[in-house]
């Protein structure tokens, strides 16, 4: 249960609403006393209409029309005072800023309702990335694990980049892949990727055979879904990677995904030679190799996809992945992907061309199989 805030926790929506009505009134307040001050003359009511005007920024349309009116009856009270609210002049002010009000509660109205629509899409978004990619734990036998996703596409949470997780007779499974394309349209082959993979992942075959059993089922859903033109454009890398709970070691299956990064305490960055096979989906039938590499424990496993390192600078250099890790090899997978986040947003100016998704798994010094989690994903298949 997450701890209840106390009184010196962060505002509600509400008070910030209510603390900022204060800036609009105030300004009613101060316009109506100097223009009751200034000679007769000098008019400052039309200015009146700032203080409707800011109001959409931070509140509602009902606050909006509240402070329109409070507007308007200062506006008419300074025509009482200066004994002309029946003259040409002030009717025509009145009016004028009675409409702009209208206008404005009108324009309020709208973005909030826009606002709502966004607010669904983004909570559709993100029941759809817990619907296909289901969120990693924190700990899976004598593996700590962190990912990280980030979606090119404005409010998506979820592209063409996946990763999952599984056990399998005393190993943890893991998959990353990307399949072509990026943000909503590459759904759909991300799902049917992840899907098939969930099915066979436990199953006791070898990791190779696992990979053509993949590459199998991208291949029959690109030829029911292929157009004329289309042939060969759907296809997905993939990166199979297998860790035994007692063996220092991780055994993997490269489908034209880029190699991991195998970091080090010390600060020791190194990259697995990998013998890939082409991407699934691309010659059906293919050769897929398995690759076995040392994994101490202390040892962090650095799984990524291409949106992450073809991400640019201004200047159009790509992110130096391996480089910039180096800095980070002894912090935790959680610390480790904070940090990737924010300097890759950094190095991007904020916003990537394409979908990126990054994983990290360390083995830690616990010999005996434990698993934090809603059970052994293994036993629901």
């Amino acid at each position: 249960m997450a701890p209840r805030l106390g009184r010196t926790g962060p505002r509600r929506p509400w008070q910030s609403v209510h603390a900022l009505l204060v800036l609009p009134i105030a300004l009613i307040v101060v316009i109506t006393v100097v223009d009751l001050r200034l000679p007769w003359h000098i008019h400052l009511g039309p200015t009146l209409v700032i203080a409707p005007a800011l109001t959409p920024s931070f509140a509602g349309p009902r606050a909006t029309a509240a402070i329109g009116a409070l507007a308007v009856a200062a506006q008419i009270l300074i025509g009482v005072h200066r004994g002309g609210v029946g003259t040409t002049n002030h009717i025509v002010q009145i009016i004028t800023l009675a409409v702009l009000v209208v206008l404005t509660v009108l324009y309020s109205a709208l973005r909030e309702r826009r606002q709502a629509q966004l607010a669904q899409v983004r909570t559709v978004a993100e029941a759809a990335q817990h619907v296909l990619m289901w969120p990693l734990p924190e700990q899976i036998g004598p593996l700590r694990i962190a990912s990280l996703y980030l979606a090119a596409e404005d409010e998506a949470q979820i592209g063409g980049d996946l990763y999952a997780a599984t056990l399998s007779d005393g190993a943890v499974r893991l998959l990353i892949g990307d399949v072509r394309g990026k943000g909503l349209p590459a759904i759909g082959e991300a799902a049917l990727l992840l899907g098939s993979f969930r099915e066979s992942a436990h199953r006791r075959i070898p990791l190779a055979e696992l990979a053509s059993r993949l590459d199998q089922s991208v291949t029959r859903h690109a030829a029911d879904l292929e157009t004329p033109g289309e042939e060969g454009e759907r296809f997905a890398t993939a990166l199979l990677v297998e860790i035994p709970d007692r063996d220092p070691v991780t055994r993997m299956t490269s489908c034209g995904h880029p190699p991991p990064l195998l970091l080090s305490p010390g600060h020791a960055v190194t990259v697995p030679s990998l013998h890939p096979s082409p991407p699934l989906g691309v010659h059906g039938g293919a050769e897929h190799t398995l690759d076995v590499f040392s994994f101490e424990p202390g040892d962090t496993l650095l799984l990524y996809t291409d949106g992450v390192v073809e991400a640019r600078d201004e200047r159009g250099r790509f992110y130096p992945l391996a480089e910039r890790v180096a800095r980070w090899t002894e912090d935790s997978p959680e610390a480790l992907m904070h940090h990737l986040r924010r300097d890759l947003l950094a190095h991007a100016g904020g916003r990537l061309g394409d979908d990126a998704a990054l994983i990290a798994v360390q083995r830690t010094a616990v010999e005996r199989r434990r698993h934090h989690g809603r059970g052994d994903p293994a036993r629901h298949g």
